[in-house]
């Protein structure tokens, strides 16, 4: 009898596993590199192959945290950390230089299923600021921590320390060359940042994990010649980094200070929560509409995803380092504004 009652369920028994692969459907990450003046006429092929490949090195990064299933803030800061360890991006590593030839470095995590969040800003010696900024929200009851009391803080839990030369670029010190020569012809005031060309960038992820939850991470160097002290929307929640699962994840990319003035990503979450919007809708109407009309073009952009896994990578920059893998398993990076 017992023969035979296994006999009867064993044809049964492959309808009750998944397809190979099956989970990776319900999984989803979209980051940036900066949004700026980006075009093809100042890119040799060499760069922007360099570019593509770290940017999907750092999604795959990612990716493979949500295919083990672990939760979405591992994969965003996994991902991150590969474009802060980067000298091509601003952040970490790549970051660019104060006015008195310093790095300050801010980053800002928000993990979606309980509104939790933490931030560190004008750090100069922690390499992985978005590691910092989780430390922040896991080890302390407080959001943000700065300056000296941020790198105490990194000390306490095992950080070790680099020193301002770890994140010297020729570069970005040619940069700040260029915008304090501009300074001195045009009789600027200190600490003002010009129009110098990539002279604001960040970098950011959002992920969708297997147990439906959203995160986001952002971690930038600010604006070339910005005052020392200066804090962007990196680090400030609401500005340039939110996550909720009722409506969204993003990172925002740009001139922080209209951001900040904005509440820019809180605004798309209201909009969706409140007025009903989709995610598309209300992305393209705060960065192509609202902040255009605000601070004019060419101040930012930014990425995101919902809970359905839905993504949207608008900017009105001439081009933004852009790139998601999508539900479908699909990997895709942008640079240009034309791709």
């Amino acid at each position: 009898m017992i023969k035979r009652l296994i006999f009867l369920l064993a044809p049964l028994a492959p309808l009750a596993i998944l397809p190979a692969g099956a989970a990776a459907h319900d999984i989803a990450i979209v980051m940036h590199g900066g949004a700026g003046t980006i075009e093809r006429g100042d890119m040799t092929p060499q760069m922007e192959a360099k570019y593509r490949a770290t940017m999907t090195r750092a999604l795959k990064t990612g990716y493979a945290e949500l295919k083990k299933g672990s939760p979405s803030l591992d994969a965003c800061v996994a991902a991150i950390e590969v474009l802060e360890n980067s000298p091509l991006f601003n952040a970490g590593k790549g970051a660019v230089f104060t006015h008195n030839g310093q790095v300050e470095l801010d980053a800002a995590v928000m993990r979606g299923k309980d509104l939790r969040a933490g931030g560190v800003a004008a750090v100069q010696h922690v390499a992985n600021p978005i590691a910092l900024a989780r430390l922040v929200m896991e080890k302390t009851p407080h959001v943000l921590l700065v300056g000296q009391g941020a790198t105490d803080f990194a000390i306490t839990q095992g950080i070790d320390l680099v020193p301002q030369s770890y994140f010297f670029t020729q570069r970005r010190w040619d940069a700040l060359q260029k915008q304090l020569k501009e300074d001195r012809k045009k009789s600027r005031p200190e600490g003002i940042p010009g129009t110098e060309k990539n002279a604001f960038g960040t970098v950011g992820c959002a992920a969708l994990d297997k147990g439906g939850n959203l995160a986001a991470g952002t971690s930038t160097g600010g604006l070339t010649n910005k005052r020392f002290g200066r804090v962007g929307d990196s680090p400030l929640i609401g500005d340039g980094v939110y996550a909720d699962n009722e409506t969204f994840a993003g990172s925002g990319t740009g001139v922080g200070e209209f951001y900040i003035r904005l509440n820019l990503l809180k605004d798309i979450s209201d909009l969706m929560a409140y007025k009903g919007w989709s995610l598309e809708k209300a992305a393209n109407y705060e960065v192509n509409e609202k902040l255009v009309k605000f601070a004019g073009k060419g101040t930012g952009g930014m990425i995101g995803l919902d809970r359905n896994g839905n993504i949207v990578m608008p900017f009105n920059t001439p081009g933004m380092y852009r790139g998601y893998i999508n539900t479908d398993g699909k990997l895709v990076i942008r640079i240009y504004a034309d791709e």
